[in-house]
């Protein structure tokens, strides 16, 4: 039953997608100006609204290549309509002192950008299916919702500079046997900037707040993520590496996980958990064909002693866009 949920989803999404990205050419700049190269502020209004009331991603940041680690909440700060497909092939080490052995899991989602207008964005940042191995402390099924908006504060096209910010909430729908489901619900405020330095180099870095509704079943964290890439040779391949800080703020009162951070696709609620740091870092490689496709791969580790349910991490995307 199971399985032909998840090729229901796989195939609704795939077809959602499709239409976004239906239709479009690579982006093409016009020599002279040197703004030229970015295109300009308004530049998307030529082409048409999907359904009649979703804009066009603006083509302003074509060399910009969106973050893949911290999926749920490294947040790019560019005004995009894209589809966005990603599988992450997860390790979890031993836990509580050995009690709870190494598993791995799986998972594959889908998250979904609007733009409403040239700086409204509608953004879809968490769903999907986790598929546990044999012996992992949880058991296959959706992960939580998360829904909301994102903001374009500040742009300097011609710099190639944008500041946005935002909010999700994660509405607590997904199976409880996937350790999801818990709790009333959680805010995500953040902040995201992106900046273009030398030649062929990008900034991107998101810092935010995760705040639950009922603390008592979930934690409250900090968390701040910073990307670095290089576009080599004016090609259409991109190298990258990647951090992401987390910072436990409150302990919640599940004791079954005293001591273990949930990470980004998680939220415990543990005991024993505030005031303690994760650090991971991560490489990646991108190729970016044109504006409208985008794909990459990112190995991830724990650069701390505190390392919560992450041993390492495989993670894949694949961007469709219009």
């Amino acid at each position: 039953m199971r399985t032909a949920q998840v090729r229901v989803w796989l195939i609704a999404t795939l077809l959602a997608s499709l239409s976004v990205a239906s239709g479009q050419e690579p982006i093409v700049y016009q020599d002279g100006d040197a703004c030229a190269e970015y295109a300009a502020e308004d530049c998307s209004c030529c082409k048409a609204a999907l359904l009649g009331f979703i804009q066009p991603t603006d083509p302003a940041w074509a060399g910009f290549i969106s973050p893949m680690t911290n999926p749920v909440f490294f947040e790019d700060p560019r005004t995009l309509t894209e589809a966005r497909f990603i599988f992450i092939d997860h390790q979890v080490p031993s836990l509580a002192g050995g009690a709870i052995p190494s598993s791995r899991l799986q998972v594959l989602a889908v998250q979904l950008r609007a733009a409403l207008t040239h700086d409204l964005s509608l953004i879809a940042t968490k769903d999907g299916f986790i598929f546990p191995s044999a012996g992992a402390p949880l058991d296959d099924g959706w992960a939580d919702v998360s829904l909301g908006l994102k903001y374009n504060l500040w742009k300097d096209c011609c710099c190639q500079r944008i500041l946005s910010v935002g909010a999700t909430y994660e509405l607590p729908v997904g199976s409880t046997q996937a350790l999801q489901g818990n709790g009333d619900g959680e805010f995500n405020l953040f902040a995201s900037y992106g900046a273009l330095f030398g030649d062929s180099n990008h900034f991107l870095t998101t810092l935010g707040l995760r705040l639950p509704t009922d603390r008592s079943e979930e934690n409250q964290v900090f968390y701040w993520s910073a990307h670095v890439d290089r576009q080599f040779c004016g090609t259409c391949w991109y190298g990258f590496l990647e951090g992401t800080w987390y910072h436990w703020l409150s302990n919640g009162d599940n004791a079954a996980f005293n001591g273990i951070q949930g990470g980004d696709l998680f939220n415990f609620g543990s005991t024993g958990v505030a005031g303690t740091d994760i650090v991971t870092g991560a490489v990646g490689l991108k190729y970016k064909p044109s504006l409208l496709n985008e794909i990459g791969v990112a190995y991830e580790v724990p650069l701390t002693d505190e390392r919560g349910v992450l041993q390492h991490r495989f993670t894949a995307d694949y961007i469709l866009r219009y």
